[in-house]
């Protein structure tokens, strides 16, 4: 069996900011607005250190859908170090909390957000 990675995939999904991750047995996320997102879509969690939660930081899962901004992820977070968001008054720029969807399935590409080939 052979394995290809497309260098310039068709479609990508878009990455979205995590507001809130529950302390929970099988942990909620939150996204700033819409995520588009499907069931069994496998994605990676980006949680820079000041936001807490770093247990889960670079973890690739499948996800079920609750809502249009909520998912679930099979990872028990109940003894995790709670997430939260950093104030900051100094007008530093933060790398915000990120999730960002992993590989290309033409199943999902109904939830695709942009088209990311070069123009000819």
């Amino acid at each position: 069996m052979t394995i290809v990675a497309i260098e310039n995939p068709t479609y990508q999904k878009a990455m979205r900011v995590i507001t809130d991750i529950t302390q929970a047995p099988e942990a909620e996320v939150t996204t700033s607005f819409a995520h588009n997102y499907v069931t069994g879509q496998i994605i990676r969690l980006v949680i820079p250190p000041y936001f807490g939660m770093s247990q889960l930081n670079e973890v690739l899962t499948p996800i079920t859908v609750t809502s249009t901004t909520t998912f679930t992820v099979p990872s028990d977070t109940t003894n995790f170090d709670a997430f939260t968001i950093p104030l900051r008054g100094d007008g530093v720029q933060l790398q915000y909390a990120q999730v960002v969807p992993v590989g290309e399935r033409t199943s999902q590409l109904n939830a695709s957000t942009r088209n990311v080939l070069p123009y000819p």
